[in-house]
């Protein structure tokens, strides 16, 4: 049923070989994901393998550490590449073939610039005037052969020259428009793995090639290439080469966020995030920092499932998504804020309770809390006077503490000189039923850092806000907590991560990020790589369920 199943059925052999093809000039987003789930999902579906492709043509934007990420990410996803390769592997095939197409008088070198180019195909959107072809587009195959390989040897300045297919300049595709074949970059910076090259082929002409020379079955891309499929096919065809079959699926966009390289450079050099890997953004290395599991965002693309259709899902939905998978998955603990002591005057000594890391599933094991007579709370928790309809502390008001045998009610407390409350005195209130229970942790619990994050901007598109994104940044999209306090039972959690196990991610390979666990009452966590042996730093997943707010 449904988009790949209807697409196996258009070219239905075994084995299913597909690509995963990425330019290795950024950091993957969270469209990529769904991507990666397709091209390697449909192949593992049909018995067959995908290959990882690293298009690597343009050298003027390429970096070793985007390599090495895209490939760590493929494999923390829990896919494994049955063969990696690189689009230069092919520089030398692609030029030869780029000099048969010449001489099937289907390519020619051309010397206009942008805005003649512009001009000839018809002006903005091809439609200010007519279409036509350059005076370059009748020289003789010898002159082209001439100075295509001119091009080679680095006989032209950048941008001076370029080899362009002979397509169909009255086609109503855009893609037909004569596209570029080959360039001679601006930068000139030497390629990463073939230094001598000076030209370079373009996305239209590699792509498609490539695709034929490893034997791609079914080349799986986003809907923005459906008009290319005419010029992929149309070069196949003309070169007499294996022709793959292209078919195209809705990219994955998320409101409320940006992905474009250029606007998250601007964000990351300007010193408001701290990082491509800040859990604010929406890049899959920063998606894996904030703590989000693979599997969860796997969970989530199957649940969006696989259409034409171009899906834009907001912030809350992926979140919301996050959530449930979590709820199952991850031990509980007990986490405070914003701690303030609260003295249990009549606890004579310290008490030892066995409490469970899930309520739900005994499958998580139980562990320690010491009930002792100083404890902490959240100063949120605590109110210096009652009030109707209100359920947790106050003088003289009774509330459970989670796990503890007992309830307290509070009798007192003491402020600063800047009125803010720096103790509360309790007692047990044995006979009582509380409305409420609030989270506690023990003396002696672990101090840490909790860096709590909401979006990054205020408004649901950041693109089209007057003056610019940058306009629309949200001044409270992180709050840290430097007193924050966690209960011992951490260690132990912290020591038998990952949570969950997956097969990108197991105890050999895992970083601090798999370090996960509900704080009750609070938000999901998961420990970020700034932690060290001394300071532990604490990152929000997704807070608990929306409730309408504690009582």
């Amino acid at each position: 049923q449904g988009f790949l199943s209807e697409v196996y059925k258009e070219r239905p052999v075994k084995p299913v070989v597909t690509r995963f093809p990425p330019e290795p000039n950024g950091y993957l987003h969270l469209g990529h994901a769904k991507a990666i789930a397709i091209d390697f999902g449909f192949a593992r579906f049909h018995g067959g393998k995908t290959i990882l492709r690293y298009d690597d043509t343009n050298p003027d934007e390429e970096e070793e550490v985007y390599f090495e990420w895209i490939l760590k990410i493929i494999k923390w996803l829990g896919f494994t590449p049955a063969d990696i390769t690189y689009s230069s592997d092919n520089f030398q095939k692609l030029f030869d073939l780029a000099k048969e197409l010449i001489k099937k008088e289907k390519a020619y070198v051309c010397h206009c610039n942008e805005a003649e180019i512009k001009l000839q195909r018809g002006g903005k959107d091809g439609k200010e005037g007519p279409r036509y072809r350059c005076k370059h587009a009748e020289q003789d195959v010898e002159t082209n052969l001439q100075k295509f390989q001119d091009m080679h040897d680095g006989k032209y300045e950048p941008m001076a020259a370029f080899l362009r297919m002979k397509q169909d300049i009255t086609s109503g595709n855009p893609q037909m428009w004569d596209l570029a074949a080959y360039r001679i970059p601006k930068k000139q910076k030497p390629h990463h793995r073939a230094p001598e090259w000076k030209i370079f082929p373009t996305y239209d002409f590699t792509h498609c090639l490539c695709d034929s020379f490893e034997g791609i079955t079914h080349s799986l891309c986003t809907t923005e290439f459906i008009l290319s499929r005419e010029s992929y096919e149309w070069l196949n065809k003309t070169l007499e080469v294996y022709e793959p079959m292209q078919r195209e699926f809705g990219r994955l966009n998320v409101s409320g966020t940006i992905m474009s390289k250029r606007a998250l450079k601007k964000l990351v050099e300007g010193g408001i995030v701290r990082g491509w890997d800040d859990p604010r953004l929406y890049t899959l290395i920063a998606i894996r920092r904030r703590g989000i599991p693979p599997g969860a965002l796997l969970s989530f693309v199957n649940e969006l499932g696989v259409t034409t259709a171009k899906t834009l899902i907001q912030i809350t939905r992926f979140e919301q998504s996050v959530r449930r998978y979590l709820e199952n998955t991850v031990p509980r603990l007990m986490l405070v804020l914003d701690p303030v002591a609260v003295t249990i005057e009549d606890l004579e000594e310290t008490q030892e309770l066995d409490v469970p890391y899930s309520p739900k599933d005994p499958k998580f094991g139980n562990h320690k809390v010491r009930l002792t007579k100083t404890v902490y709370i959240d100063r949120s928790d605590f109110r210096e006077e009652d009030i109707k309809g209100y359920f947790r502390l106050a003088p003289g008001k009774t509330v459970g503490l989670l796990n503890a045998p007992h309830p307290i009610k509070a009798t007192s407390f003491e402020k600063d000189e800047s009125g803010k409350v720096t103790s509360i005195k309790a007692v047990f209130d044995k006979e009582s039923k509380p409305k409420t229970y609030i989270q506690w942790v023990p003396d002696g619990s672990i101090k840490l850092e909790v860096r709590v994050h909401s979006p990054l901007f205020k408004s649901e598109d950041p693109t089209s806000v007057e003056g610019g994104f940058l306009n629309d940044i949200n001044p409270n999209s992180e709050v840290v907590y430097t007193d924050a306090l966690i209960e011992e039972g951490f260690n132990e959690v912290r020591q038998k991560a990952p949570w969950p196990v997956t097969a990108g991610e197991t105890s050999e390979d895992s970083g601090p990020e798999t370090v996960r666990f509900q704080a009750m009452r609070v938000a999901y966590f998961a420990m970020d790589s700034d932690s060290t042996d001394d300071k532990i730093v604490l990152n929000r997943i997704v807070s608990l369920k929306e409730d309408s707010g504690k009582n």
